[in-house]
Order: C-alpha cells, then sequence, then structure tokens
C-alpha cells in the first residue's frame, strides 16, 4: 500500500513526484493538469501525504492517513464553491500560509485554480511566488491556459492523462469490488472519468438517467420531440444539483443563526441581515454552478453517440463508449452524416459555452441546442 495506488494510469506523473518526495526537482509551487476525472485533486492530495510521510507516502501512518483524509494539521485542502474564487477566500489562503507550520512544512492544495479572477489571482499571486519557507502550494486546473500566466509561470507543472477504460475497470474490481462486465460498462461510459465511472458502477439511478440521455439524438425527430427532450434534461439536472445542494444549505444557514444567535422568532441582531444575503448570494452561485456540472455531465454523453456515431462511419478501429446501443448509433449513421455529426458536437459545445461564459439560461440554451441537433428530414 501508499499513497499513489488510486492514481489511476498516472505511472508517469507518479514516478516524476516520487522523485520530487525525495528531493529531486522539488519546488515550493506545483500546479497539477488534467482532463476532467484524471484525478488532478487526488495526486494533488497524495503528493501532500507523501511530503509529510517520514517514508515518503507509505500510506499507513498517521500523516498519510489524515493528509489523506483531510485532517491533517499542515495540509489545507481548498474547495471553493463558488463560480469564481474569490478575493476574500484568497486572502484567507495568504494569511494562513503566512503562518508557521505545526510540522516541517504546511501545503496547500487549491483544487480550483482555473477559477481565480484577476483580483483573487493578484492576491494570491505574492504569496505563491514568495511562499514561507516551508510552505508547498500545489494547485489544480484542467489546463494550462486555464489559470492566470502570472500564477502558472510561478509553478512547476504534473500533467495528468485521461486513464484507459481496462485501467479505471480495473480499479473499480479492485477498490469497489465491482463485477467485471459491470466496471468494463462504466468506465467505457465514463470516458476516462475516474469519479463518473465509480457513479455509474455503484448507483443504478445515475445509469439509468445516463441512459436516458444517450437515447435522445435518434429520437430528436421533430420540434416537440426536441423540446421536450430540453425540458427533461433540464429539470433532471435541476433536481440532481438540488439533491447535491440542499443538505449544504441548510447547514450552513443552521450555522449562521447559532453563529448570532439568532431564533426562529426572536430579535435578529444588525449585522444578521447583510450576513444572511452574503451567504444566499454565495448558495445561489453554488446552486447554478451545480447544475451546469450536471448538464455538463449529460452534454458530454450526448457527445459520445457522436463520436461513436462518426467512428463507425468512418470505419476507426477501437472500442465504442456506447457499445451496447449499436442498433441506435447504426439508425444514426444512416439517417445522417460524419460531417454533420461533427457540427453536432461543435452545437454542443456551444451551448456549453452559451451557459456557462454567456449565462444563458439552461433551458433556453438546451432548446436551441436540441433543435440544432435534429434529426434531418424527419417531422418536418
Amino acid at each position: 500500500m501508499s499513497v499513489w495506488d488510486d492514481l489511476v494510469g498516472q505511472e508517469h506523473a507518479v514516478t516524476a513526484l516520487r522523485r520530487a518526495v525525495g528531493g529531486d526537482g522539488m519546488t515550493h509551487a506545483w500546479l497539477f493538469t488534467g482532463p476532467p476525472g484524471s484525478g488532478r485533486s487526488n495526486a494533488a492530495i497524495a503528493f501532500a501525504a507523501a511530503l509529510q510521510c517520514p517514508r515518503g507516502g507509505c500510506g499507513e501512518c498517521h500523516d498519510c492517513r489524515t493528509a489523506l483524509a483531510g485532517s491533517h494539521a499542515d495540509v489545507k485542502i481548498h474547495r471553493t464553491q463558488s463560480v469564481q474564487l474569490r478575493i476574500h477566500e484568497a486572502k484567507e489562503l495568504t494569511r494562513q500560509a503566512a503562518l508557521s507550520p505545526v510540522g516541517t512544512r504546511q501545503v496547500f492544495v487549491i483544487e480550483d485554480a482555473d477559477r481565480f479572477n484577476d483580483s483573487s489571482g493578484n492576491a494570491m499571486l505574492k504569496a505563491i511566488e514568495e511562499p514561507h519557507p516551508r510552505t508547498v502550494w500545489l494547485l489544480c486546473a484542467p489546463t494550462l491556459e486555464d489559470v492566470l500566466p502570472t500564477i502558472r509561470s510561478r509553478c512547476r507543472q504534473v500533467n495528468l492523462a485521461t486513464p484507459r477504460p481496462r485501467d479505471v475497470a480495473a480499479f473499480l474490481v479492485r477498490t469497489e469490488g465491482v463485477p467485471e462486465a459491470l466496471a468494463a460498462h462504466a468506465a467505457r461510459a465514463s470516458q476516462g472519468h475516474i469519479g463518473r465511472a465509480r457513479a455509474l458502477a455503484l448507483d443504478e439511478d445515475t445509469r439509468n438517467r445516463r441512459r436516458e440521455v444517450v437515447s435522445l439524438p435518434v429520437r430528436l425527430t421533430s420540434l416537440g420531440a426536441c423540446m421536450t427532450a430540453a425540458s427533461n434534461l433540464a429539470e433532471v439536472a435541476k433536481q440532481e444539483s438540488e439533491a447535491i445542494t440542499g443538505e449544504l444549505d441548510a447547514r450552513e444557514k443552521t450555522a449562521l443563526d447559532t453563529a448570532y444567535g439568532v431564533e426562529e422568532r426572536g430579535r435578529r441582531p444588525r449585522e444578521y441581515g447583510p450576513a444572511l444575503k452574503e451567504m444566499l448570494d454565495d448558495q445561489k452561485r453554488r446552486s447554478r454552478r451545480r447544475l451546469i456540472d450536471v448538464v455538463d455531465r449529460g452534454l458530454m454523453d450526448l457527445v459520445s453517440v457522436y463520436r461513436d456515431a462518426i467512428a463507425v462511419a468512418l470505419g476507426a478501429p477501437g472500442e465504442l463508449v456506447n457499445a451496447e446501443m449499436r442498433t441506435d448509433i447504426a439508425d444514426l449513421v444512416r439517417d445522417s452524416t460524419p460531417e454533420l455529426n461533427l457540427r453536432r458536437i461543435d452545437w454542443i459545445f456551444e451551448a456549453r459555452e452559451q451557459m456557462v461564459e454567456f449565462n444563458v439560461p439552461v433551458q433556453l440554451a438546451l432548446e436551441s441546442m436540441m433543435v440544432a441537433l435534429k434529426v434531418p428530414g424527419r417531422g418536418e
């Protein structure tokens, strides 16, 4: 056992990190990049644990176990709940980084370094550029370009790859005891996203929701079908995101009321109103972010169907992501062309950009996208 065991398909990165733990190439700031699901934050946390471990990441000592669990005194893991990492979060991180560690060094893991804006990035810059002598920064982002140039230029990059399906399947069998056939299906369907693969393997509702989404392309035969598909996808995403955020919102409200001594019908301190408004604004931003994340998973599932159709039409070798849907994919190939399916993939990414970059309402963006994806010559 070691802290590196759960990093699926990242042998090259693990080799570099092991050497750094031993002092070869160690530096004060690191940037972990890789596609969604590749395990960026897991790699950063494993590295943090290895830096605290007297044996370089044994996975069994107190330092390793507490670092991996997120309870180590000198390993701080920051996960922003907002669409952007805000300046007050950056200032709090720099304040903590200026303090001396309990042990030999303190490690800060920032999971969403791509969410720095100019203000929060500038607030962090000096702490990363001229850190406390015993402080190490580990930042995570999808790509190098997603991080502010002033920050990424101060970091050593560790690039993670998309794990191969067979590696993901083996991981699910080993760690979760998933049957091999189900593990293989979940690994393919997740397209290398380890967290998504685990959810597909362990939760039947998740598999059913995905099955509904990937069945959409051949059913988009009329304007009414397109509108219905958009409404259904938006509603399912809303319900799932509310289930994720609802419990957390309630806990935050209870904690705020307790902090200000607020009772249900009692008097409220003057400072309570602004604090409540700020919390509700943060929760609203978080709710939209979760909704976009859930919708985004559905969009990537749609993309996988059109990619499979292109592969079949061109006779490309390799296993299909949606191998169980060969009949539907054959229908899609018959009614379309590789060029049209490639354009459809572009339209899906355009819908995502409209929601993320231009704040277009989810329902409206999905309706426009579904109409564009409509099977030509049907339902005219």
